[in-house]
């Protein structure tokens, strides 16, 4: 994932960069100028309202939505193939169209989006967890069919182990649980319904209580009786996660309950998760962080069977980040102190140009503790059943489905740490997101907007009459035929995001049939509403 832009908007502007994390959630767009007319008569305020029926009268399910869907739904994916009767809490899914309702609404005044975002919520309310979070995905066909589906589609999705098992729990991983929690906050702002202040405080209360003592918080929570060993490996979920934002995401919430309604709680919880950031580095040399990190001793911790005991350089950056963040907040050197060595371990291990194997990308995505070395991961054999992941210091034949070098910008990352520190304490904490300011406002829109080469015109145009914007689906994914093999079926399959046909992984096509696309409704529903206000 991708770690998001530490911004935020206070007072109706942005600060300096770093100063807050609550930018992620939306940008800020060019004020609506009216509907765009198009030749046909339509106009984009039209398309919006054509395009949302479709998706809330065709796709929603309760409420809730998946990725994407067969033409005819006949099938229907979020990160992996879904039953008819689930939705997908994981972005882009359920609270992410919830989210972008909102938008809609906002941007254009049409209480239709707001109705449709009830929608949203009664969905996400029947798939909050009784302590307060979201699991990746809710079968409204009850729990049998949820454990069904994991014992089969879910168990049988080769590289993808979180889905190998089901807890019953819920997670904080991918931001499921993060965003869902970020559109109640929202929801309940924008009218004060007191009937979503409670899966709010719900929500609030879930990453109250997972929190370790120590700043640090599980990647699922409640914790269970039930730890399986998978692959060979010991049960990671209750291990102090930096891996994919859980961290910084939990922080984002907490400073937006703390900005918009002055919860305490939720300004006591940042504090603490700050201080993890600086107890769980590496000592120099190798002064980095790992993805994961044990609750009790802090040492570094493996997770999936391709994500070793190892530093991660990736993390790393994404910690100095918040590091400096946290200065920003409080102007307490501790959080600067050790940065220096942090700069000098990823510059330690910065391949020399003729072993870059991918333009830009000039970090290995882990080290071995002791001796630096790079660990490459592979796997052989064909499904999940007679396959294994493995790692050594080989970069030849890597898994694909796990990029195993990065891209990092060390030097803005050396320059922001340097400017910091010619900032006054007094300017700093007049800018940081802990003094809580009375004129507040979260940002005006969330849902997330990727620019493409689409004009408002061709929207307008290519909306058909069912509806929907038709979309390739570039990902697809082997029906469920059961298990696979425990002899491995002929074939390379160590560089492909998929296995033999009883592996339903989803993987890229290179003959995608033209479906409905949830992240395409989102972008363009996000174009069109800059003009139809």
């Amino acid at each position: 994932m991708v770690h998001f832009n530490r911004r935020m908007m206070i007072k109706g502007s942005l600060t300096a960069a770093g100063l807050s994390l609550l930018g992620a959630c939306g940008q800020n767009r060019k004020p609506a100028v009216g509907p765009e007319p198009h030749k046909s008569g339509r106009t984009a305020a039209e398309v919006m309202k054509r395009a949302t029926t479709f998706m809330h009268e065709r796709c929603a399910h309760r409420g809730g939505y998946v990725w994407s869907y067969a033409a005819d739904f006949s099938r229907r994916w979020g990160e992996m193939e879904a039953y008819p009767t689930m939705i997908w809490i994981q972005p882009p899914g359920t609270a992410t169209v919830g989210h972008l309702f909102l938008d809609c609404y906002r941007a254009t005044g049409d209480v239709y989006y707001y109705e449709v975002a009830t929608d949203v919520a009664a969905g996400l309310v029947d798939a909050q967890h009784p302590a307060g979070g979201w699991n990746y995905l809710h079968d409204f066909a009850g729990a049998a069919s949820t454990q069904r589906w994991y014992d089969t589609i879910g168990k049988n999705g080769w590289r993808l182990e979180e889905f190998h098992h089901y807890y019953g729990n819920a997670t904080f991983d991918d931001s499921g649980t993060a965003e869902a929690a970020q559109f109640f906050l929202r929801l309940f702002l924008e009218r004060r319904e007191e009937r979503y202040r409670e899966p709010l405080e719900l929500a609030l209360g879930y990453m109250l209580d997972s929190q370790y003592q120590n700043g640090g918080w599980p990647q699922r929570f409640p914790f269970v009786a039930d730890r399986p060993v998978l692959h060979g490996r010991p049960d990671y979920t209750r291990h102090i996660t930096f891996n994919d934002d859980v961290a910084a995401e939990n922080i984002k919430f907490l400073l937006m309950v703390w900005q918009t309604l002055g919860d305490r709680r939720a300004l006591d919880a940042v504090k603490r998760a700050m201080n993890v950031f600086v107890m769980t580095q590496h000592p120099a040399p190798q002064a980095g962080w790992g993805l994961q990190h044990d609750a009790e001793t802090l040492r570094l911790v493996g997770a999936r069977s391709y994500e070793p005991e190892a530093l991660a350089t990736d993390a790393t950056a994404g910690n100095i980040a918040m590091l400096l963040d946290f200065y920003e907040w409080t102007a307490e050197p501790r959080f600067l102190t050790r940065l220096p060595e942090a700069f000098d371990w990823l510059e330690s291990v910065r391949l020399d140009a003729d072993e870059v194997r991918i333009k830009g990308r000039e970090f290995p995505t882990f080290v071995e503790i002791g001796t630096n070395r790079a660990l490459y991961n592979h796997r052989r054999g064909s499904n999940v059943v007679n396959g294994e992941y493995y790692h050594d210091y080989n970069p030849d034949n890597p898994i694909a489905h796990s990029s195993q070098w990065r891209q990092i910008d060390l030097s803005s990352l050396r320059s922001r740490y340097e400017t910091l520190q010619g900032v006054s304490a007094r300017v700093l904490w007049e800018e940081s997101p802990l003094n809580r300011r009375q004129q507040f406002e979260l940002p005006r829109f969330f849902a997330p907007h990727h620019p493409s080469d689409m004009q408002v015109e061709t929207l307008i145009a290519t909306l058909n009459r069912e509806g929907y914007w038709p979309a390739p689906l570039t990902f697809t994914s082997h029906p469920y035929l059961g298990d696979g093999p425990g002899t491995p079926v002929p074939g390379d399959y160590s560089q492909t995001f998929v296995g033999d046909d009883s592996d339903t992984s989803p993987y890229r096509t290179s003959t995608p049939e033209i479906g409905i696309s949830t992240r395409t409704f989102i972008s363009n529903m996000a174009t069109l509403m800059q003009v139809a206000g």
